[in-house]
């Protein structure tokens, strides 16, 4: 009789897990068709790209990326102190990773903003006067990094509502599937961007 909770919590852990990887697998296909997108256009506009590419900041886009590295750090040092029950530690880590999140995002803003004031976005002006292969890769580029932005924010989104439930004792040194899915998911943001960042600032 008192082995049937156990298995109950055990299957449940599990079953929330898979859900967890598989819902993953379903954010890799959505980019990596993204990413299979940007390598055939490049390939068709290799100079284009190229020039449009030498237009960005690579010093941002490197800024941004030792950023969401470090916060995966944080989400991975967030987990192993819940898992030694070390709540406390745990939320500041999540703090920090929230915080770092927000700062990825503020560097973002400003670099689009340039861009825009630059009259550089879809549709304007000064870009549909460009080249075709040059619309293409600044129209990959606001479509990729934008739609990565919103997943940053709801890694943010959720991460702020794990770190409520650590402090409320709801997620605890018993009980952190949910700071570990919720870790799955900026491990998966942070990875992206690694594919985002030598794909635009990079590769020539």
């Amino acid at each position: 009789m008192t082995d049937a909770p156990i298995h109950s919590e055990h299957k449940d852990y599990i079953g929330s897990k898979l859900g967890m990887w598989f819902f993953l697998f379903t954010e890799i296909i959505l980019f990596g068709g993204l990413f299979l997108l940007y390598s055939v256009y490049r390939s068709l506009h290799h100079d284009d790209f190229h020039r449009a590419a030498t237009e960005l900041s690579v010093f941002i886009g490197t800024v941004n990326t030792v950023i969401l590295i470090t916060s995966s750090l944080t989400v991975a040092l967030a987990i192993n102190a819940i898992k030694q029950d070390r709540r406390a530690s745990a939320a500041v880590l999540l703090g920090v990773t929230i915080a770092l999140g927000l700062l990825f995002l503020v560097n973002k803003y400003f670099e689009w903003t340039g861009h825009i004031h630059e009259g550089i976005y879809p549709d304007s002006p000064e870009l549909l006067a460009k080249s075709h292969g040059t619309i293409l890769f600044y129209g990959l580029y606001y479509v990729m990094t934008g739609l990565h932005g919103i997943h940053v924010i709801a890694g943010m989104a959720v991460l702020a509502g794990v770190l409520v439930m650590v402090l409320r004792g709801t997620v605890n040194g018993k009980d952190y599937v949910k700071l570990e899915n919720s870790g799955l998911f900026w491990h998966l943001v942070d990875l992206i961007w690694i594919y985002l960042f030598p794909l635009f600032y990079l590769i020539t």
